[in-house]
């Protein structure tokens, strides 16, 4: 499990827009011994907090944006779906929830499951040698999840250039269908000016049948049940961040093998 000791580990040194390179000494992190549930791994410097973990706060932004459904339904194309947009093409296989509801925390648990193992480490990756503050990662972990293009999207290669204004405005850029436009100045006020949007409440739709389509959304507290999940607000074990098993201080070789290791 991950509450058994865990050896300090060499990491990319974590920097900051306009700041210099530390030397490689400095460049290292622990893991708590104890339990990880309700533990935040947060690397300090002066009074800003860097996140690499799966917060209860970026999830219920996250689920501001997206929506549940307990059990199975067919997307606009017809792809089976379940809970907050799962498909089979996760590894997650949908289709025996079809007529089969399940719990709202079981919903909750495949989909911070997929999250922290798929979609942030990638969006670790994409940040390179910088190290996010929990707004940051909350808005770049949201494009993510709804492009899935954080490793080539120019927005992000512009703001870690310094030219913050251009990733500003690059942001607005991935705006098909229209539709989307809301939800992409939504993320863009977060990552750039902290402006959270989530509520405490998840869309939960019914299913419509014979044609099972998502229907009749209610809005639903969901905050003692995202308490309850065991991945949040706990560090990434050792073997799920992006650098595991790199032993360098040049972040482009280590996000090269990272993702060359994706594919494997």
């Amino acid at each position: 499990g991950h509450d058994r000791q865990v050896a300090w580990a060499d990491r990319p040194t974590p920097l900051r827009l306009g700041s210099k390179l530390p030397s490689l000494a400095a460049s290292r992190f622990y893991f708590p011994t104890r339990s990880p549930i309700a533990t935040t791994l947060v690397f300090a410097k002066g009074d800003s907090h860097f996140m690499r973990t799966l917060t209860s706060r970026i999830l219920g932004e996250i689920l501001q944006h997206e929506g549940l459904a307990r059990e199975a339904y067919r997307d606009s194309v017809g792809v089976w779906t379940w809970s907050v947009g799962i498909t089979d093409a996760s590894g997650h296989k949908v289709a025996r929830y079809r007529d089969n509801p399940q719990t709202t925390e079981r919903c909750l648990e495949v989909f911070v499951w997929l999250l922290t193992t798929r979609y942030l480490p990638a969006v670790l990756a994409a940040f390179g040698a910088f190290e996010p503050e929990e707004h940051q990662l909350a808005g770049a972990l949201s494009f993510r999840y709804n492009t899935g293009a954080i490793g080539r999207a120019s927005w992000l290669k512009r703001f870690l250039d310094g030219d913050v204004e251009a990733a500003r405005a690059d942001i607005l850029d991935w705006r098909r269908p229209p539709e989307i436009l809301p939800r992409r100045r939504r993320e863009r006020d977060l990552f750039f000016d902290a402006k959270w949007s989530g509520d405490g409440k998840v869309a939960v739709y019914d299913v419509s049948k014979p044609g099972y389509r998502p229907v009749r959304p209610k809005r639903v507290e969901i905050g003692k049940v995202i308490g309850r999940l065991p991945r949040i607000d706990r560090p990434l074990a050792p073997q799920e961040l992006p650098w595991a098993d790199v032993r360098t201080n040049d972040p482009e070789k280590w996000k090269r093998i990272w993702f060359d290791r994706l594919f494997d």
